[in-house]
């Protein structure tokens, strides 16, 4: 089994915005310094004034305003990009200190002066509540980041959203919403560092399937999130939740989702026609990082 580079190339140059079509370069092992400073510039775009990220980098989230979604992807790229660092990142962790909540949690978003072609459960989130989900899901991609950059690494805002996380999954006692899942366990494989992460990663351990496959209560029809989802990278820690069968099995549903286009879909509700596009992009980018890492 096997994959088309060329044809996930042509989708990418069809349909990918910059920042993924940056990414993808990076993706299909294109590394070096320049590809690298390209991804990292293509973020500029939907950088905001305060530090923060808005303008859609979060696909389903089209608002100008910057926001946790924002952020979320924002690491994601700069992480990305390692050992490259951005000059923008210490100022990107200011920012989300500036809006996390005294318990050390993120709301899941801020409020939207204009909420078009924003999903709901953006648009409704309540401004005042912690999200283990969000949080996570930033953290996760800081601790990642911070490994090229001890800047990120020594900031306060990772130091109290880290403790949030860990007593929030400290106090799950039931099965948790897939998202919430899924990026609890993203967050404790990146913050490996610290021994608490590991311990917690047992105490999630009986909530996750042999095969990594996760419904998503209340969410589209047959949406689901996988094992390569929350492990995408071998030698990790999370790994160790894991079968090696059940990856191997994972990596070809992997394999077999390129499309006759070339590139990937996603199974979840995208809530604007440029969303849905962008989502594949992102989609093609991950799939493609996901198989390379994993010697696909």
């Amino acid at each position: 089994m096997s994959i088309d580079l060329g044809r996930a190339a042509s989708f990418m140059a069809a349909y990918g915005r910059v920042l993924d079509r940056r990414r993808f370069e990076l993706a299909r092992g294109n590394d070096t310094a320049d590809t690298r400073a390209a991804v990292l510039a293509a973020i500029g775009g939907y950088r905001n004034p305060d530090g923060g990220y808005g303008w859609g980098l979060e696909p389903d989230l089209r608002a100008r305003e910057s926001q946790p979604g924002g952020a979320l992807h924002a690491l994601e790229a700069i992480a990305d990009a390692a050992p490259a660092t951005s000059p923008h990142a210490v100022a990107l962790l200011d920012w989300l200190r500036s809006v996390t909540l005294p318990d050390g949690g993120l709301p899941f978003a801020l409020p939207l002066g204009d909420p078009a072609a924003c999903a709901p459960f953006w648009a409704q989130a309540n401004p005042r509540e912690s999200s283990l989900q969000i949080t996570a899901a930033v953290a996760a991609q800081a601790h990642r980041a911070a490994r090229s950059d001890e800047n990120l690494r020594d900031h306060p805002w990772l130091a109290t959203a880290t403790r949030y996380c860990f007593e929030a999954i400290r106090a799950i006692d039931e099965a948790p919403f897939a998202y919430v899942l899924s990026f609890a366990l993203q967050f404790l494989d990146a913050a490996d560092s610290q021994p608490e992460a590991h311990e917690l990663l047992e105490h999630l351990a009986p909530y996750v399937p042999p095969d990594g496959a996760v419904p998503v209560a209340g969410g589209a029809e047959g949406e689901t999130l996988h094992l390569l989802d929350f492990a995408p990278e071998p030698g990790r820690p999370v790994r160790a939740l894991l079968d090696d069968r059940a990856v191997a099995d994972d990596l070809d549903r992997l394999e077999r989702g390129q499309r006759p286009d070339g590139g990937w879909a996603v199974d979840f509700t995208a809530y604007s026609p440029a969303a849905e596009l962008e989502w594949r992009g992102h989609a093609t980018v991950r799939a493609v990082a996901v198989l390379r890492m994993n010697g696909r």
